[in-house]
C-alpha cells in the first residue's frame, strides 16, 4: 500500500539527474580534485600533501588498496584518493564545544555526509549512561574506563574487537595480540562484509586466500576479464594499469549489470591524450549480465572449453598442468558437461552470441587474468562462483605463470594486511602456535565472532563491550535497524576514529570516542618519528610516513591507544613489552618477523623503494598448500538468485562521491546524478512494467523468507540502462534492506548484491 514517507534529510533527498558519462577521469576529475582538496585543506597544504601521496618517501593512500607501480608518477593518485586525503588532512576541527552544542539525539538526525564534513576529532569524548551530550575527559580516564569494563566482563568473549581496513600492520598486530592475551578471538573486520567469499574460495582451491598476480602480470596478459567491479569509482588507478595493458595488446572484457564509465573509456589526466584527447577505450566486449549470474557464465565457458578440447584433443586444455598440479578434474568435468543452457540463459540473461564471443577470445589467449570485486562476493552463492572462476583458470594453466592468475581487487588500503597480521576470528593453528611461542602465552583456540555473528551476539545480550579500531560499523553493516538495536544493547561502545560518523550516535549505555592520528599525520613517539606499513591488494608490503602536524597536540596513534590500553587491562597476564612497542614500531616489526612467514628481516625490507612482495606459493612455484597439496577443481551446483514475479533484484553500490561509508559529496558524476543520494536506478522497461516514471518517488521494500518487510523510504526513480529485472541504489542508505541472516554460504558475507525488493509508490500531497 502506498504511503507518504518522511524526508529526513532534504539536503540529500532532492537529487537531479542527467545523462550518464561514457568516459572516466580527464579534465572533470582534475577540476573536482582541485576543488575538494582546496576546500578541505587550502591550496598550499593540498599541493604539498598530495605530492607525498603513494610516493616511496611519503604516505600510503588511505583509500583503496590498489598497488603502486615500480616507477611512480609525480602525481601518483586518483580523484578519489585525493578526496580521501582531503577528508583526513582537512583543516576543520571538532572539539568539546561542538559536542556541548549538539545533543546526541540531534546528531542522530543528521546525515552521514553532514557528520563527516564537520572535521577531525581532537579530544576523547564520553557519553555517560543517561546523558544527552558527549563530554570531554582525559586520555588516562578514557583508557582506564575501557580497561575497567574489560576487566569486569564475565568472559573475554563478551568483548568484540572490530577492525577497519585502514589500520596499519603494526596497529593490527598489536590489536589482535591484545585481544588474544585478553582471551578472545572475537576479531571481526570489514573483510567479513567484502572479500571473505574470495578468501574462502581461494584457500580451498589454491591454498592462499589472496590474489596471485602483480601489476607486471596485468601488463603481460592477453585477456583481462573484469567481473562485478567498477574500478572507475572504487579503484580508479586500476584504469591506468588497464590502459597500459591495452597498449601492450591485451583484450579487456567487462561483465557487469551496469555499464560503467570507467570501463568504457579512460581519459588519463596524467597525459595530454587524456586531458584534451579522446582517451583510451578500455572494454572490447561488455557482457551485461544479470545480478548473480556469474557462476553460470563461467560454468558455460568451462563447458565450451571442455567441448573444444574434445574436438581437438591436446590443443585447448593445459593437460600437463592439470595432471601434475591439480586434483578433482574428472569430477569437475563430469558436472560441467551436465550444464543446461536453459539454466545459463535464465541466470545470465546473456545471448549465446556473447558467451561464444567471449569463449573465442579465451581460446585465442594464452595468458588470462580474472579480476573481481563485490559484484561476485556478496551473493549467497559467491563462494561457488569464485571456485568456478578458479576452475576456468586452471583449465588452461592460468595460475602460477606470468600474465595470468586470480585478481580479487581489495577495497580499503590495508584490509589485506590486517588479515595477514592476524585480524581474523578463525585463525590458523600455525599462527596461534607461533604467536603463543613468541609471547609465552596460550592463545584462545575457540573460533570467535565475525561481523554478522557479532551483531547477533550484541542483539542477544552475549556481548557487553564493542571496540572498533576505525571504520563506521553501524553504517557499514546489514539490516540497519537490527544492527542499531544490537549496538544499543551493549554496556560500552568504543570507537577509535579520525572523524565523526553514524556509529558515534548509535551507542551502548555508555560510549567513548577516542580520536586518533591518520595516515597523513606525523607520528612521533619516544624513539622519534615513526613509520607504519601496509599491504596492498597484490601482496606488496611497503612503508607509509605521515608528515602533517596532528590536529591536536596530545592525539594518540592507533598503536599507542592499543599499547596503553593493553597495559592497563591485562595486568598479571601481560607477557608483551607494550612500552617498547609504543616507543618504537620497529620493535613490533621485529616480533612480526618472528611470528608471520614472509616477514623475515622486516625492518630492512621496508627500506627498499616500493617495499617487498610476500611469498605466494601458487604464484611463485606452483605450490598449492591445500588439503590435497594441489590446486583443486571443484564441483559447483548451478544456482542463481530467484526473483518472484513483480519483484526486482537490487544491488547496493557506491556513488562516485563516496568511499565505503565515507560520503565526499552528493554527486555521482559518472551516472549523471547530482545533489542527492536517495535514488534507485531502474531499467526503463522495468519502470514501465511497475507503473513508475522518471522522477517519481518510491519506497524500496525488501522481501525475505523471514516474512519481515524492511523499508528504505523516499527514493527517486532514475531510468538507467541496467539489466532487466535488476535495480541499483547506494549504500549505506539501503543497508536497511539486507537481512542479517541472508549471507553467503561458507563465508557468511551479507548478500548486499542480491536483495529481492518491491516498489511502493509514495502518496502525493
Amino acid at each position: 500500500m502506498a504511503r507518504k514517507a518522511p524526508i529526513t534529510d532534504p539536503e540529500q533527498d532532492a537529487p537531479r539527474t542527467g545523462e550518464p558519462a561514457h568516459a572516466a577521469a580527464g579534465l572533470p576529475a582534475l577540476k573536482h580534485t582541485t576543488q575538494i582538496a582546496a576546500a578541505q585543506m587550502g591550496l598550499p597544504r593540498a599541493v604539498g600533501t598530495l605530492l607525498k601521496l603513494n610516493q616511496p618517501d611519503g604516505f600510503d593512500c588511505p583509500g583503496c588498496a590498489w598497488p603502486e607501480p615500480d616507477h611512480t608518477h609525480t602525481a601518483e593518485f586518483c580523484e578519489n584518493g585525493a578526496k580521501a586525503v582531503a577528508e583526513e588532512a582537512t583543516l576543520r576541527r571538532i572539539g568539546p564545544e561542538f559536542f556541548a552544542e549538539h545533543a546526541v539525539a540531534e546528531l542522530a538526525e543528521r546525515s552521514g555526509y553532514w557528520l563527516g564534513q564537520q572535521g577531525r576529532l581532537t579530544t576523547p569524548m564520553l557519553l555517560d549512561e543517561g546523558a544527552t551530550h558527549y563530554t570531554p575527559l582525559s586520555w588516562d580516564d578514557a583508557l582506564q574506563l575501557v580497561a575497567d569494563e574489560l576487566q569486569t566482563v564475565e568472559h573475554p568473549d563478551q568483548a568484540v574487537f572490530y577492525t577497519s581496513g585502514r589500520t596499519s600492520n603494526e596497529a593490527a598486530f598489536a590489536y589482535q595480540l591484545f585481544a588474544r592475551q585478553l582471551g578472545t578471538n572475537n576479531l571481526p573486520d570489514c573483510s567479513n562484509m567484502c572479500h571473505e567469499s574470495s578468501g574462502s574460495a581461494l584457500v580451498e582451491t589454491l591454498g592462499v586466500g589472496k590474489g596471485s598476480v602483480s601489476l607486471k602480470d596485468l601488463y603481460q596478459a592477453d585477456l583481462i576479464i573484469v567481473a562485478g567491479q567498477n574500478p572507475g569509482t572504487n579503484h580508479p588507478r586500476m584504469l591506468s594499469a588497464l590502459e597500459r595493458a591495452k597498449r601492450a595488446g591485451a583484450t579487456v572484457v567487462s561483465v557487469n549489470p551496469l555499464p560503467e564509465a570507467g570501463l568504457e573509456r579512460f581519459k588519463n589526466p596524467q597525459n595530454a591524450r587524456g586531458l584534451v584527447g579522446t582517451g583510451t577505450r578500455l572494454t572490447d566486449l561488455f557482457l551485461q549480465i544479470r545480478l548473480g549470474g556469474d557462476l553460470a557464465l563461467f560454468r558455460a565457458l568451462n563447458l565450451l572449453l571442455l567441448e573444444a578440447e574434445e574436438k581437438a584433443p591436446g590443443t585447448v586444455l593445459d593437460r600437463a598442468f592439470i595432471e601434475e598440479h591439480c586434483a578433482g578434474f574428472e569430477e569437475f568435468a563430469a558436472e560441467a558437461k551436465r550444464t543446461d543452457w536453459a539454466d545459463v540463459h535464465a541466470a545470465t540473461g546473456l545471448p549465446d552470441s556473447q558467451i561464444l564471443e567471449l569463449s573465442e577470445l579465451v581460446l585465442k589467449s594464452e595468458k588470462i587474468i580474472v579480476c573481481w570485486a563485490m559484484g561476485l562476493t556478496q551473493h549467497q552463492h559467491s563462494v561457488p562462483t569464485i571456485r568456478e572462476v578458479v576452475n576456468f583458470l586452471l583449465l588452461r594453466g592460468n595460475v602460477g605463470r606470468p600474465g595470468a592468475g586470480v585478481c580479487p581487487v581489495r577495497g580499503h588500503s590495508n584490509v589485506q594486511g590486517d588479515r595477514t597480521m592476524g585480524i581474523f576470528e578463525r585463525p590458523a593453528d600455525a599462527f596461534l602456535d607461533a604467536l603463543g611461542k613468541e609471547f609465552h602465552f596460550e592463545p584462545p583456540r575457540e573460533h570467535g565472532m565475525d561481523v554478522v555473528n557479532s551483531i547477533r551476539g550484541m542483539r542477544d545480550g552475549k556481548v557487553r563491550v564493542f571496540f572498533a579500531m576505525g571504520g563506521n560499523f553501524v553504517a557499514a553493516t546489514p539490516d540497519t535497524d537490527v544492527t542499531e538495536a544490537a549496538m544499543r544493547n551493549c554496556r560500552l561502545t568504543v570507537h577509535v576514529s579520525t572523524k565523526l560518523n553514524r556509529s558515534h550516535v548509535v551507542t551502548g549505555a555508555r560510549a567513548l570516542i577516542l580520536p586518533t592520528l591518520g595516515r597523513t599525520d606525523l607520528d612521533r613517539q619516544a624513539s622519534g618519528p615513526q613509520e607504519v606499513t601496509v599491504e596492498d591488494s597484490m601482496g606488496m608490503v611497503h612503508a607509509s610516513r605521515g608528515a602533517l602536524k596532528p590536529p591536536a597536540p596530545d592525539l594518540l596513534s592507533e598503536v599507542a591507544i592499543v599499547c596503553k590500553l593493553a597495559r592497563r587491562t591485562l595486568g598479571p597476564k601481560n607477557t608483551v613489552p607494550w612500552e617498547d612497542f609504543n616507543a618504537s614500531y620497529s620493535n613490533i616489526r621485529d616480533r612480526i618477523a618472528r611470528v608471520i612467514p614472509g616477514f623475515e628481516n622486516y625492518n630492512t625490507k621496508i627500506k627498499a623503494p616500493g617495499g617487498f612482495a610476500l611469498p605466494h606459493g601458487p604464484r611463485d612455484t606452483r605450490a598449492f598448500p591445500t588439503r590435497t597439496g594441489k590446486a583443486n577443481f571443484t564441483v559447483n551446483a548451478m544456482t542463481a538468485p530467484e526473483v518472484p514475479e513483480g519483484r526486482l533484484l537490487l544491488q547496493t553500490l557506491r556513488s562516485h562521491d563516496q568511499y565505503n561509508t565515507t560520503i565526499y559529496g552528493l554527486d555521482d558524476r559518472y551516472r549523471g546524478i547530482t545533489g542527492g543520494r536517495r535514488v534507485v536506478l531502474l531499467n526503463p522497461e522495468d519502470a514501465a512494467a511497475f507503473g513508475v516514471a522518471e522522477g517519481e518517488y518510491v519506497d524500496l521494500v525488501s522481501e525475505w523468507k523471514d516474512g519481515v518487510d524492511r523499508r528504505a523510504p523516499h527514493f527517486r526513480v532514475v531510468l538507467y540502462p541496467t539489466t532487466r529485472g535488476c535495480a541499483a541504489a547506494y549504500y549505506p542508505e539501503t543497508n536497511v534492506l539486507v537481512p542479517l541472516d541472508s549471507t553467503a554460504d561458507t563465508s557468511n558475507t551479507p548478500t548486499s548484491k542480491s536483495v529481492v525488493v518491491r516498489l511502493e509508490k509514495e502518496e502525493q500531497e
